[in-house]
């Protein structure tokens, strides 16, 4: 058995030492990764260590270095050593983290890295948390405990009765949320069409004039206001204290999707921009931004315990809980699942809260600068500012045609390997995003991408 575990561990190695000279780009043909990977099933088996060997060249080419600190497409983090490392461990444990019957450390591990979350994080201490798969399955477990109380409220239990007949929800965002937030209406059967956007402002704040008025057409029916700490594309904020103050006089439900922005509490230089936050009445964060954890580290907190509980308990007469100890499957909407407190509890006694803060701080600085020199190159212009990690910006064309060559240019980009950006349209333009969000990236990384965007210029 140590044979295997060995030799995963020295190709993981390897991998990790190759990531600051390694080409971001997955390069590997589709067709040829089939070729290779697509193998009959074999009627006998093979040795591990072989299987392992094989699994490691067939991929090659075919693993985009999403970990390296020069990729600035999405807002992913890379992983901390401790965290990888603790990751092992809880593969190697291998503990079903639903219940605390079948995981009494992760349920107590829970419990402690909860309490420090929402210290950090500026939630008050009386919400209730969970660990989920992303922010994706954050939002809809807050939306769950929301689509629980709301109705309640107004006499209905959609726990047993279901949604026919119910109280029509709605939710109220902008156009700039994430999609996560539309599918989660789709998961919770509330549907797309209960989604009525709320005008914002240039840079995709929520503008309060305009929820006050979407709040008084509403009236009497149950409402959840979708608000966000950090933009996805430009990093904004949205006026939470004015926005709760609004939104509870209307007896609504606030919710706010902090994936990225939430973790700027950590920050003496940034958490100002989260005032008023703590009055929501729900949060979603990912620990595999700014945390810098494995993915599979989701955290939702919830300011009414009871609704969120109501939403996911469901007692067995074959899973008897711990007396006295949380029982995790009754915050969380799966049972089977991995103990994905163990990798944040690591993280965060190795970081502590200043380790945190300097992360949070010297990406915000590495991205300032990244967008600075990109801006500053003939062809470039900048689009958006970043207030925290998040930016925008375009490539000039000859022709006029900059949405053409915006794309153009970041497909140049993706295959120099160098560093790795993304499109997205943008009030109605071709930008390129730039997201910094990993503990490698290095001043050096910052420099070498900037030169790698004046050559993929240079030849337009």
């Amino acid at each position: 058995m140590t044979i295997v575990l060995d030799v995963a561990a020295a190709h993981a190695a390897r991998y990790l030492e190759s990531l600051p000279n390694r080409p971001i780009v997955a390069a590997a043909a589709t067709s040829e990764l089939r070729r290779r990977l697509g193998k009959p099933l074999p009627e006998d088996g093979m040795a591990a260590e072989v299987v392992i060997d094989e699994l490691v060249r067939d991929t090659e080419g075919g693993i985009l270095g999403s970990g390296s600190g020069r990729f600035f497409g999405w807002v992913i983090g890379g992983t901390l050593p401790v965290a990888l490392a603790t990751d092992w461990l809880t593969s190697a444990w291998d503990q079903n983290a639903a219940s605390n019957a079948t995981a009494p450390a992760e349920a107590v591990v829970e419990e402690v890295c909860g309490a420090w979350a929402k210290e950090l994080l500026g939630i008050p201490r009386s919400a209730s948390f969970a660990f989920v798969t992303g922010c994706q399955m954050a939002h809809t477990t807050a939306l769950a405990a929301a689509r629980h109380k709301l109705l309640a409220d107004r006499g209905w239990n959609v726990e047993t009765s279901g949604l026919s007949g119910a109280p029509a929800l709605r939710i109220l965002t902008t156009e700039n949320r994430h999609e996560s937030i539309l599918r989660s209406a789709r998961l919770l059967g509330l549907g797309t069409d209960a989604v009525d956007y709320v005008q914002s402002d240039n840079m995709g704040r929520m503008e309060m004039g305009a929820l006050e008025a979407a709040l008084r057409r509403a009236g009497d029916a149950p409402i959840v206001v979708c608000l966000q700490a950090g933009d996805l594309n430009t990093g904004v904020f949205d006026p939470f204290e004015r926005a709760c103050e609004l939104s509870h006089a209307a007896k609504a439900w606030v919710h706010i999707d902090g994936a990225i922005g939430l973790w700027v509490a950590a920050s003496e230089r940034h958490r100002r921009l989260l005032d008023g936050a703590k009055s929501a009445d729900s949060w979603a964060t990912d620990a595999h931004k700014w945390l810098n954890v494995p993915f599979d580290s989701g955290l939702v907190f919830v300011a009414h315990a009871p609704a969120h509980r109501a939403a996911f308990s469901q007692d067995t007469s074959y899973s008897i809980p711990r007396e006295g100890l949380r029982n995790q499957k009754d915050w969380n909407p799966e049972w089977s699942r991995r103990g994905r407190a163990f990798p944040v509890y690591a993280a965060m006694r190795a970081l502590g809260r200043k380790g945190i803060a300097e992360i949070v701080e010297r990406c915000c600085v590495h991205t300032g600068r990244l967008v600075r020199g990109i801006g500053a190159l003939k062809g470039a212009e900048l689009v958006a500012a970043p207030v925290i990690n998040q930016a925008l910006v375009r490539f000039m064309s000859r022709d006029g045609d900059h949405d053409r060559f915006t794309d153009e240019v970041i497909r140049r980009l993706q295959a120099q390997g160098v560093a790795w950006f993304g499109g997205v349209t943008w009030r109605g333009m071709r930008v390129m995003r730039v997201s910094v969000c990993n503990w490698r990236t290095t001043d050096e990384d910052i420099d070498r991408t900037i030169a790698s965007v004046e050559e993929a210029l240079g030849h337009g």
